[in-house]
């Protein structure tokens, strides 16, 4: 067992994980039961982010040994799942329980060592895999470590991790990795920001205050330009006309009651939106998008949504 610096066994610590939205749900268990076992038992405090993304983040803190306990009843449940999805199936060879730390790169050349000499001894007097991303993960000042084997393999080898983290605390400012939303692609219009989930734009209040300031203060003019650009999101941006037939027996859903459908689109994309007068004979209409190249697109989104 490893005695930790600093005080002997008892300094509290915070080591991230990265899981995906699967690997969550068998954490947290039936009506939170397994997640709540976990913190009883080990007395540490683990917590899960919040959102609908594809990845979470999942938090353990406590003093070294509550940790311990707790990556002991994770990669335990992670072994009882793999156990259970091969019950029924072919594979004859079992994969390893698989677990990925997020680690501030401050402190990844003390757990990598020099020349790889401190992540060869772990791998070494493990048993467990460990790689460390060359990477860091997305806007963010955090690598993700990947440690692979039996449980009793990964858990030594988090005990070591540990160790290291302890004995070289992270240099200056941590920017901690958060997940995205499943990719969610984000619009600027009419001074407003909007994230995209499902069918709808949803309108994004932080994003929205970024993208005000933004136009208030351009960062930079590049060269040879007289206005700063913001390609896409200058208010100044030409405007310009885009043009979509729509089959008539589905304009009704686009204009909506009393035009509040339509109303709403134009609200929200900041275009100008006009609608011809059906035209004898003809099965479509004519509908005339104006605005920037940013408020047509989002207008154009959101009549497709409809």
């Amino acid at each position: 067992d490893t005695k930790m610096t600093e005080g002997g066994l008892n300094v509290t610590l915070t080591i991230r994980l990265l899981m995906h939205g699967k690997e969550v749900g068998s954490i947290i268990g039936k009506k939170g039961e397994t997640v709540k076992k976990m913190r009883e038992e080990s007395g540490a405090r683990i917590n899960i982010s919040e959102g609908s993304c594809p990845e979470r983040i999942v938090t353990i803190t406590g003093p070294t040994d509550a940790i311990f306990k707790a990556f002991s009843m994770i990669a335990l449940k992670f072994e009882e799942d793999i156990n259970a999805s091969m019950t029924n199936s072919t594979v004859t060879s079992k994969p390893p329980v698989t677990l990925r730390l997020v680690v501030p790169a401050s402190q990844c050349g003390s757990l990598i060592g020099k020349g790889g000499s401190k992540i060869k001894e772990i791998r070494e007097s493990t048993g467990a895999q460990v790689q460390v991303a060359g990477d860091m993960l997305p806007n963010s000042t955090e690598r993700a470590v990947t440690i692979s084997g039996t449980p009793d393999a990964i858990i030594q080898c988090v005990k070591q991790i540990c160790v290291v983290m302890l004995e070289s605390p992270p240099k200056g400012a941590t920017i901690p990795y958060r997940p995205k939303p499943a990719s969610a692609p984000i619009i600027f219009a009419g001074g407003q920001a909007f994230t995209i989930q499902g069918q709808y734009a949803i309108p994004h209040p932080d994003l929205t205050k970024l993208h005000q300031l933004a136009m208030q203060h351009p960062p930079f003019t590049p060269l040879g330009q007289t206005t700063p650009g913001f390609p896409g999101l200058d208010a100044s941006t030409p405007t310009s006309s885009h043009e979509l037939t729509i089959p008539n027996d589905l304009i009704g859903c686009i204009i909506g009651r009393q035009g509040s459908k339509i109303n709403e689109i134009r609200q929200m994309s900041g275009a100008q939106i006009k609608i011809a007068n059906a035209t004898e004979g003809s099965a479509e209409r004519q509908v005339t998008i104006t605005g920037s190249p940013a408020n047509i697109s989002l207008a154009q989104y959101l009549i497709n949504a409809r």
